[in-house]
């Protein structure tokens, strides 16, 4: 019962201060579940963010599900996901009314405009941590460039075209992961 309600406490705390949606939760809640309660390792995390990724839904609840049901199983699943979303719903009710009320009002509009580039660095900074994790399996920047994984970069620079000709999130997705798979067994990695 403890770990349930600290799932939901945690997740609680993060859907309170997760401003701008699911990636800029992302900092937030590998914090709580790597850093501050060492619920899992980083590599673990990083494979729940690709699952949730992955799956229909709102990134952030399902990371929030998929830690739930990892750390406490079904009933740690739901304690995370209502701790998550239960602040949001209270936040939103409360800015929709403020919002119709006083939306046009110069100051309201400025801390809306003030709060997009702290968001842009929360969601930079989640991606630095998944490409080092990504391409030479560490949390801080490689000794040396040799360490690289090269068939992770090739994904990653396959990817990044796929997605900059607009080849579709559901697509680019299946062909990384097909490509990957192929390549890895084809070169014997293990990763």
């Amino acid at each position: 019962m403890e770990t349930i309600l600290a799932l939901f406490l945690s997740f609680a705390k993060v859907g309170l201060f997760c401003i701008g949606g699911g990636y800029a939760s992302l900092p937030l809640i590998q914090e709580e579940v790597v850093a501050g309660h060492a619920w899992m390792t980083m590599g673990e995390f990083v494979d729940i963010f690709t699952i949730s990724q992955m799956t229909p839904g709102p990134i952030g609840i399902n990371a929030a599900t998929f830690v739930g049901a990892k750390v406490a199983g079904v009933p740690g699943s739901v304690a995370a996901t209502a701790g998550f979303v239960f602040p949001s719903v209270i936040i939103v009710l409360l800015l929709a009314f403020l919002y119709y009320r006083y939306g046009n009002v110069g100051p309201i509009r400025g801390v809306l405009n003030a709060l997009r580039p702290a968001v842009v660095a929360l969601i930079g900074n989640a991606g630095i941590g998944i490409v080092l994790l990504a391409l030479w399996n560490r949390e801080e920047p490689p000794v040396t460039l040799g360490e690289t994984d090269l068939i992770g970069l090739f994904i990653l620079v396959v990817s990044l075209l796929l997605i900059r000709l607009r080849f579709g999130t559901i697509r680019t997705l299946t062909l990384s992961g097909v490509l990957g798979l192929a390549l890895y067994l084809a070169f014997g990695v293990t990763v």
